[in-house]
């Protein structure tokens, strides 16, 4: 297999020399093919190098990183944003599928990452103008409940709202997405991953294999755990184990 190349665009030096001697150190099968320290620099190291990922600070001197990205014509790369955010922006990262490491970087983070994009096709890893607009809007707001998820597919990402999601069902390593107007769609992420992330906007894991969309909720049948009927008529199963806390969460008396 052909090594991948990698470029780092930060403005800060030591950051760029840490985080380049940790892929020289621990990933061989990557080439660093440069560095850069302003967005113009990056762009064109950007365009010299076609690099295969690119590990970019959001948060530099006087410029952004979405600077960068929104000046290229399209994102044919594997993106992976390194910075520091507090909790509110990190979350929105994972709400528009992209990537981030953590400043300083960690060897076992910085792994995953790598792992991740090694798993994936070119198309799978590329990052959509939609979703860094998106990412915009949210870091602009971050407090501000994400109305919109990116979905990423075997073709790519598909943006949508979050309130047209009834419920997500488990499907091996996949999770298959239960839309209005009985659309449904199959992401490359897992259930646990969506679990961590929708479970702050009002979704609730109802047994191993379900997350359901609260708001989509429409009747529960009294049981040992009991019945969810959502509001496509489909019913699910509810964890005996979870069944305080789901009539907890929709003020019913048991």
């Amino acid at each position: 297999m052909a090594a991948l190349k990698a470029f780092i665009v930060d403005d800060e030096f030591q950051s760029r020399n840490f985080l380049g001697n940790l892929l020289a150190q621990h990933f061989p099968d990557i080439e660093l093919t440069g560095q850069a320290a302003t967005v113009k620099d990056g762009l064109s190291g950007i365009k010299k190098y076609n690099p295969d990922i690119v590990f970019l600070d959001i948060q530099m001197n006087g410029e952004s990183g979405f600077d960068l990205l929104n000046s290229l014509p399209a994102i044919k790369f594997a993106l992976v944003v390194t910075s520091a955010f507090d909790r509110f922006a990190l979350k929105a990262f994972r709400f528009n599928a992209i990537d981030y490491l953590l400043k300083p970087i960690v060897i076992d983070e910085l792994t995953e990452a790598v792992i991740k994009i090694k798993q994936k096709s070119l198309r799978m890893q590329m990052v959509s103008k939609g979703q860094v607009e998106q990412l915009y809007q949210d870091m602009q707001n971050p407090q501000k409940p994400h109305d919109k998820i990116a979905i990423p597919t075997q073709d790519g990402f598909i943006i949508i709202p979050v309130d047209e999601i009834i419920y997500c069902r488990a499907d091996s390593n996949y999770t298959e997405f239960h839309l209005g107007n009985k659309k449904s769609m199959l992401s490359s992420y897992t259930l646990k991953q969506y679990d961590e992330i929708l479970t702050a906007q009002a979704f609730f894991r109802a047994n191993r294999s379900y997350l359901v969309n609260l708001a989509h909720v429409k009747m529960y049948k009294r049981g040992d755990g009991g019945m969810i009927q959502m509001s496509n008529g489909h019913e699910i199963e509810l964890s005996r184990t979870h069944k305080d806390e789901f009539l907890h969460r929709l003020n019913i008396r048991a």
